[in-house]
């Protein structure tokens, strides 16, 4: 049965960060047969990790209130 994900904005960077962080480990030949599961469960909290000190580090335009002059 195929199972179709509806991925908010926000889980769409992580899931792509998450993606870029597992190919790293991948290609740095950490990933070994039978660990799969534990490294992309360690790369998807990783990019959540940079997700969130991302958020905390920046401002953006829609978190800024606005007063009219």
């Amino acid at each position: 049965m195929a199972k179709h994900l509806k991925l908010q904005s926000s889980e769409s960077v992580v899931v792509s960060a998450a993606a870029q962080i597992y190919a790293a480990y991948i290609s740095a030949g950490k990933v070994t047969e039978g660990s799969e599961d534990q490294w992309m469960t360690r790369s998807i909290k990783e990019a959540i990790k940079i997700a969130l000190a991302t958020d905390d580090a920046i401002i953006s335009d829609d978190e800024v209130e606005s007063t009219p002059l």
